[in-house]
């Protein structure tokens, strides 16, 4: 085995790839353009040589053994490590012999979560190719932009959402695969028994010989490529590294969130969004925990898996923790021990009220796309309602001005990240403004306190500028999700002549209350009553639903175009 990376480096060159194709290494960004890369911690310090899906299946299995359950589907089926390992061998034996894949090809997969895409996601890495995931609600243009963008040279798609991709792309090789019936039938490959054959691509895998030696990939060789969910703009293609997805599970999952092999992953966000990823397939994987992929995953659904499955670790968005009050009446979440929420700021009335109806705590994690999970979180008694928490061990953050220098504790800034992850943009000129001086600007403003917890604000493009205030969207949020009749709002700036923006709030009114002018005149005496007079909503609309992306993040952009007035709206004269 060849030696580690040292504790702290910016190396002058990469290592030795195992790929073949070496398009995603050749449009990784400039080193200069880099950020600076931590290896604090021991267990960050991997070899030169390294597949993270070996580690995570075979290392698993010759720590654990391969009996233990690794996947469960929304029927109950189970496969244990050892089945897993079978399929994701053959998988890869097909692809390669059958397919001609290469180290470095990308593979673009689709489809909802599932057994199935949890092992095509491992085949892919084995085989030293490199994942392109896609969430199953994108449409023919945007997979166009994904499959342009990636160069993708083949596709792994569940049979059932073949028509979109095969609109966007008619000239990539595409092999279909089906999800019915995991199967549970002692690890000889053969899903027949219960009619869960995985579709045409699990019955060409079955005809391979078991066994497949993992490509020995570099520890810096591109891993995957995860697309940003584009609310601040055209989605930007992140590159991760092999060593990239075992440090966030060896950070976030080993240091905050300590799960053990006896826990039960489940939750909402797909494989596809860096969040799901992480907590529902390589943090249990590298646990030797088993995950629970449900393919419906709404707040009903996934709170009575819990009791179901047995599930004691759910990760899910703060929209799905505020519809889930509605719903826990008579539901068991005894077996529940740890919930996260990500993707949006968690208010502070939501993670009162649910923990007040569970007394689950909810980790409240702050991460990105381009950092590929959670920096900075707390977990347990460290939790203080409505901070994002502390920095995670083996990250760095601090809080900075336009200019990139540190402001003290209390005064908001610009959130600055440094750790052994780090933004590295395929050949996009957006790397030069993502990193700064070796720092990932997040495009997030928060305040550190002097105890070191980080308190979002809002993202630098959700400050509203009003009559020379500076105004964040998130604190206004939180201030009207505190009255009862709020069910989910959404707060922007909308333009106006006399204060250059008005503060203006879409409201989703819970169930029994009366929209109107009453309630409008109502929130607005109550937002001010909590935040300070200025940043109260002048403007509230009603509305029957809230816009969501696919990876359950509110949506404020596609607020933002709403016209400045509505019948149902109220502007104070103050």
């Amino acid at each position: 085995m060849t030696s580690p990376a040292p504790p702290s480096a910016r190396p002058a060159a990469l290592s030795p790839s195992a790929h073949a194709d070496t398009f995603a290494r050749d449009r990784l960004p400039p080193r200069h353009e880099w950020p600076e890369l931590h290896f604090d911690l021991p267990e960050l310090r991997y070899p030169q040589r390294l597949n993270c899906a070996q580690e995570l299946l075979d290392g698993t299995i010759r720590r654990l053994g391969g009996d233990r359950p690794c996947l469960t589907d929304g029927s109950g089926t189970t496969w244990s490590y050892a089945q897993v390992r079978d399929r994701v061998d053959r998988v890869a034996r097909y692809l390669v012999e059958e397919k001609g894949l290469v180290p470095g090809n990308r593979v673009l997969l689709r489809g909802p979560n599932s057994p199935w895409l949890a092992v095509c996601w491992l085949a892919v890495l084995k085989a030293g190719a490199v994942v392109v995931a896609t969430v199953p609600l994108l449409r023919p243009a945007e997979l166009r932009t994904v499959a342009d963008r990636a160069r993708v040279q083949l596709a792994l798609c569940d049979e059932r959402f073949a028509r979109d991709w095969e609109l966007a792309a008619p000239g990539v090789p595409t092999v279909l695969f089906g999800t019915g019936g995991a199967g549970d039938n002692g690890g000889d490959g053969d899903d027949r028994k219960d009619g869960g054959d995985g579709g045409e691509l699990g019955r060409a895998a079955r005809e391979r010989p078991a066994g497949f030696a993992a490509v020995p990939t570099a520890a810096d060789d591109v891993a995957l490529i995860a697309f940003t969910s584009g609310t601040s703009g055209e989605p930007k293609a992140t590159a991760h590294f092999h060593r990239d997805v075992l440090a966030v599970a060896d950070t976030f999952s080993a240091r905050v969130l300590r799960p053990g092999p006896e826990d039960v992953f489940a939750g909402s966000p797909p494989l596809a969004f860096t969040f799901g990823l992480g907590g529902l397939l390589v943090f249990p994987l590298r646990a030797g925990a088993r995950a629970v992929l449900l393919e419906d995953a709404g707040p009903r659904a996934l709170f009575a898996a819990v009791p179901r499955f047995g599930i004691t670790t759910l990760f899910t968005a703060p929209t799905a923790y505020r519809a889930a009050l509605d719903l826990l009446d008579g539901t068991d979440l005894s077996p529940l021990r740890r919930c996260v929420s990500a993707g949006e700021p968690l208010p502070e009335a939501t993670w009162r009220k649910f923990h007040e109806a569970t007394g689950v705590r909810i980790v409240d994690g702050l991460g990105s796309t381009e950092m590929l999970h959670v920096f900075i979180a707390s977990a347990g008694d460290e939790i203080r309602p409505g901070s994002a928490g502390r920095v995670v061990p083996g990250y760095r953050a601090r809080v900075v001005d336009a200019t990139g220098e540190p402001v003290p504790d209390g005064v908001p800034g610009l959130l600055a990240v440094q750790g052994p992850t780090g933004c590295r943009y395929l050949d996009d000129p957006r790397q030069r403004v993502q990193v700064e001086r070796g720092w990932n600007l997040t495009g997030d403003t928060c305040v550190r306190d002097a105890d070191g917890y980080f308190w979002y604000r809002a993202r630098a493009d959700d400050m509203i500028v009003s009559s020379g205030y500076n105004i964040a969207a998130p604190e206004v949020e939180q201030a009207l999700l505190e009255h009862p009749a709020v069910a989910l709002c959404a707060v922007v700036g909308v333009p106006d002549e006399r204060r250059g923006h008005l503060v203006k709030a879409f409201v989703q009114v819970s169930a029994g209350a009366r929209p109107g002018p009453d309630l409008v005149a109502e929130l607005q005496s109550f937002a001010k009553r909590r935040i300070a007079p200025y940043k109260y909503p002048r403007l509230i609309e009603f509305v029957t639903a809230l816009p969501h992306s696919s990876t359950g993040k509110l949506q404020r952009a596609a607020l933002r175009g709403a016209g400045p007035r509505h019948p149902s709206e109220s502007e104070s004269p103050c």
